[in-house]
């Protein structure tokens, strides 16, 4: 009779994944959430860190594909024109997404992971780390994100 309070903790360790929210509808996704982190981000290394000023090149030359991880409500009172919202709690389960059922949900071309423009942001770079995590555990190994995120653009724009 011991094996049921295993099992129970085994349960609640591994919570499946049934669904992704689109824009348009759910999307069905089976899997595991992963919540370890395991990546030690040094701010100062310029291999994953896009500037304001790099930012702004790839969006005028339309070559980035930026995502804002940050939640609905907060991309809808502010965000950076060009980019695509996957709220970070959706975001391992979105990137896993076939091709076709990701362009379906978002509207753009889903990235590929030998793509060297990624850019992820959140309001002020923590939660960008923690979402650059998840794309390179995934084999986005040439992700990158922007450390300013939306506070910094947001201020420098009103400039």
């Amino acid at each position: 009779m011991t094996v049921f309070p295993a099992l129970r903790r085994i349960s609640a360790a591994i919570k499946p994944v049934f669904s992704v929210y689109c824009h348009g509808g759910l999307a069905s996704v089976r899997g595991l959430r992963t919540s370890a982190v395991s990546f030690n981000p040094d701010p100062s290394n310029p291999d994953y860190v896009v500037t304001r000023e790099q930012l702004k090149a790839m969006l005028a030359s339309h070559s980035v594909q930026l995502f804002d991880i940050r939640n609905r409500d907060e991309f809808q009172a502010g965000h950076i024109a060009g980019s695509v919202n996957i709220p970070l709690d959706q975001l391992e389960e979105s990137l896993k997404l076939s091709s076709k059922t990701f362009e379906k949900c978002f509207k753009v071309k889903a990235p590929k992971k030998e793509d060297d423009n990624i850019v992820f942001h959140c309001q002020r770079g923590r939660r960008s780390l923690t979402a650059l995590d998840i794309a390179w555990r995934l084999g986005f190994s040439r992700a990158r994100h922007y450390a300013g995120g939306y506070s910094e653009w947001a201020e420098l724009e009103k400039q």
